[in-house]
């Protein structure tokens, strides 16, 4: 009698991180489905910068690992744009969309580089008259000769 082949479980991708403080840690169990970066003027107030770099999972990704009870959220009324930060040092962090349907994670509130690149620019219209794609600037491994 031969043995039935079984399929090896399919595991889903974890991802960690958490604020600047360490207050806060939480896991992503999901993989990414987008990865924009957003230049609506929200978003730059709420990052203080050019845009937010967010990428997007399903709704239920989320786990707090430590720390829920500092985080703060806050809806922009009549807007469906959200924030969530660490009230102890105010670093983005991941929360579930007003609309319920998508989890949005900061990918610089991730432990390691996202697995996918930013795949496109969002309310480029709205960006900042300051903001230059960056890309044609001067780079330094520091603060550079001004800092």
């Amino acid at each position: 009698m031969t043995k039935a082949k079984t399929s090896p479980a399919k595991t889903r991708p974890s991802f960690t991180g958490g604020c600047l403080c360490g207050s806060v840690r939480f896991e992503i169990n999901a993989s990414f489905d987008d990865f924009h970066l957003c230049h609506c003027q929200q978003c730059q107030q709420t990052t203080g910068t050019a845009h937010a770099a967010n990428l997007m999972t399903g709704p239920t990704a989320l786990r707090w690992l430590q720390g829920e009870d500092v985080v703060r959220r806050y809806d922009v009324p009549g807007r469906t744009i959200s924030n969530a930060f660490c009230q102890s040092c105010g670093a983005a962090l991941p929360f579930v969309s007003v609309s319920g349907a998508r989890t949005i994670v900061p990918a610089g509130s991730l432990d390691k580089t996202p697995p996918i690149p930013p795949r496109r620019h969002i309310f480029w219209n709205e960006r900042a008259d300051w903001y230059a794609n960056g890309d044609t600037l001067p780079t330094d491994h520091n603060f550079g000769a001004d800092g």
